[in-house]
């Protein structure tokens, strides 16, 4: 089976951030507050008003493009939570996804991979059939 990278659900994303506050926790060059080794490369935070699977609210990197819309997603599987996360990635450039990846991926912990906006209508939208 093909990956659908679908219009409607970049649409989704978008609507979301832009019916939220966009709340910056860990500005561009802070350290992570548990692992000294670990400084973020964009600013990073949640979005209010939202809930993640993991119980805690929907995270966000965001880079310097204007506007600010969603143009990637991060899938990060982190081994010692036990967990699989998605963190949104908002006007970030091409260096900032790369700087994003290797800050996601730099221990042996956690490994993440970045799903890029799609602008395809999918087979199943096009017709009333």
């Amino acid at each position: 089976m093909e990956f659908e990278n679908n219009m409607y659900f970049w649409q989704k994303l978008d609507t979301l951030i832009l019916s939220t506050e966009i709340n910056v926790t860990q500005p561009k060059d802070s350290v992570h507050p548990k692992y000294a080794n670990l400084v973020y490369p964009v600013d990073y935070g949640c979005l209010s008003d939202t809930l993640a699977t993991n119980g805690d609210k929907v995270d966000v990197f965001i880079g310097t493009m204007k506007p600010q819309r969603a143009n990637a997603v991060v899938v990060a599987c982190d081994i010692l939570k036990k967990d699989i996360e998605v963190k949104l990635l908002l006007g970030c450039t091409e260096q900032e996804e790369l700087e994003i990846l290797h800050f996601i991926n730099q221990t042996d912990f956690q490994k993440g991979i970045i799903l890029h906006r799609g602008n395809n209508i999918p087979s199943w939208a096009v017709d009333d059939n």
